[in-house]
């Protein structure tokens, strides 16, 4: 749900992968990575008597739901409130869905199998109602939601909370605020409620990005 609250955010433009006037999406990811695969002692057995052989090294792999960041969309000119951009040519048909928001750039980015198919500017909650940081997870879809706190139409809804925090679709303009839920333009919020699927992960950062062929951790 969108209400006129905030004033000066000023626009995101991105370049690859940080704002700026040309180029592609901004990857919304935790700049963390992940952490080393312990590697467990393994023993051979000779006869009777077990022959202990040396603990190989750690190896540093990502996660078993990493994804590495294998393409970003070219976007022209400044990635300003109220555009998008879809295009799912090139990428793989199946593969895992994360969804990567940064608060920062304002710009959620929909990556498949680590291809990057849709980017928009969004609107975040207003400073009484912030939106949430970490990694959650869609646990409902419903194109045709309401809010039942405030009586707005929330189209295309993929919630992430149980408090009602969602992505939904919205009139996304420069000064707009949310009271905590992720506000796309509608027509994006449709072709992103048509690939998401219960249990998708969707990675709330503020400010922290990597860049090509990082992995996707959170």
């Amino acid at each position: 749900m969108r209400v006129s609250l905030r004033t000066g955010l000023g626009v995101a433009m991105l370049v690859g992968v940080v704002g700026a006037t040309a180029g592609g999406a901004a990857m919304l990811l935790s700049a963390e990575r992940p952490a080393p695969l312990a590697a467990k002692p393994v023993a051979k057995v000779a006869a009777a008597k077990p022959v202990p052989v040396a603990t190989p090294a750690a190896v540093s792999t990502p996660a078993p739901e990493a994804m590495v960041v294998r393409r970003v969309l070219n976007i022209d000119g400044p990635f300003t409130h109220g555009r998008w951009v879809w295009d799912e040519d090139g990428a793989p048909a199946k593969g895992p869905l994360v969804v990567t928001i940064d608060l920062d750039a304002q710009v959620l980015s929909v990556f498949r199998d680590g291809y990057e198919i849709g980017a928009a500017v969004v609107l975040y909650g207003a400073d009484w109602k912030p939106t949430p940081l970490g990694a959650l997870k869609i646990t409902e879809k419903d194109a045709d939601h309401v809010s039942n706190l405030y009586g707005a139409p929330m189209p295309y809804m993929l919630r992430l909370t149980n408090d009602g925090i969602s992505i939904h679709g919205s009139d996304v303009q420069e000064g707009g605020a949310t009271h905590g839920c992720i506000g796309v333009p509608t027509a994006f919020a449709k072709k992103l409620f048509g690939v998401a699927k219960l249990g998708d992960r969707v990675i709330i950062t503020n400010g922290k990005r990597l860049g090509m062929g990082g992995a996707i951790t959170a």
